[in-house]
């Protein structure tokens, strides 16, 4: 034996396309036809793209009920010398897709992770949504259930960034009901088929987007992602009043200590901070809990 250590392969993050295929990168291309093997979420979808491209190496699928199982395997092939690159559907790796495990564990094995940088819809949309882009907070997919849905929206009310958030379809008038009943006459953007032959920008506020996607079939069709402007602080200091409305409602029924937790929950703002508050509600209405 030589004792020399076999040098590790490297894991490329690899974006590709979100629908307009002349998006891939030169560089994306280069990696994808030099690496030892690719992991994709779906390899039926990768192999067309690959085939376009005129690229022919193994496939190995990783998604989100094998990638613990399928990340044992592709460490061995990094450590072995091999290097990967992972893809994803459409868009750059990890963004609501899988790839963390893997990532993690390649990382905690010392093995360098290499980002190809390329086409994400949150940033695209983003980009074209005429709302601050100075500071913004990418928050995948909301909740399904609509109490959840709106639950997740309330600890964001007092949020200042711009807020991103992708959204099947067939919720998207019920989620921007959800959006304007929240957050009022915020401005939204929802950006329908990024670079794709029936790509379109809705601008205008919740409300009028909510009414809009009730009456448009065409809205309700394709990838979406929704851009909302950020709390202002108007917004933020009616939120607040909004708080003690809540508290003063829950003393009623339950203790300080409960009625912090829940309002917490449901406004985004500490708990700490509220049971305070909640403690000198009880005393200026004199109840002894």
């Amino acid at each position: 034996m030589s004792g020399v250590k076999q040098k590790n392969g490297d894991l490329f993050l690899v974006a590709t396309p979100i629908g307009n295929l002349g998006d891939i990168s030169a560089r994306a291309r280069l990696v994808l036809s030099e690496v030892a093997v690719i992991a994709a979420e779906d390899t039926r979808h990768s192999g067309q793209l690959l085939q376009h491209l005129g690229i022919a190496k193994p496939l190995v699928s990783l998604h989100e009920h094998n990638e613990a199982r399928r990340t044992d395997d592709l460490v061995e092939r990094l450590k072995r010398g091999e290097s990967v690159a992972l893809i994803s559907d459409a868009g750059t790796p990890l963004i609501s897709d899988p790839g963390f495990d893997l990532v993690r564990a390649v990382i905690a094995q010392g093995i360098r992770v290499v980002p190809i940088p390329g086409a994400c819809a949150a940033v695209a949309a983003l980009s074209a949504a005429g709302l601050a882009t100075d500071r913004f907070a990418f928050e995948g997919f909301l909740p399904a259930k609509a109490a959840g849905r709106r639950a997740r929206l309330e600890t964001l009310a007092q949020d200042e960034r711009t807020l991103i958030f992708y959204e099947a379809p067939h919720r998207l008038a019920e989620t921007l009901a959800d959006i304007a009943g929240v957050y009022g006459e915020r401005r939204v953007t929802v950006a329908r088929e990024l670079t794709k032959q029936f790509e379109t920008m809705y601008y205008g506020t919740a409300q009028e987007l909510a009414l809009r996607a009730t009456q448009d079939a065409d809205m309700n069709r394709g990838e979406i992602v929704i851009v909302v402007a950020g709390a202002s602080p108007e917004t933020r200091s009616a939120t607040s009043l909004d708080a003690d409305k809540l508290l003063r409602t829950l003393l009623e029924e339950v203790a300080p200590a409960l009625a912090a937790k829940l309002a917490a929950k449901l406004t985004g703002e500490k708990r700490s901070e509220l049971y305070d508050r909640a403690i000198a509600m009880n005393v200026k209405a004199g109840r002894d809990r």
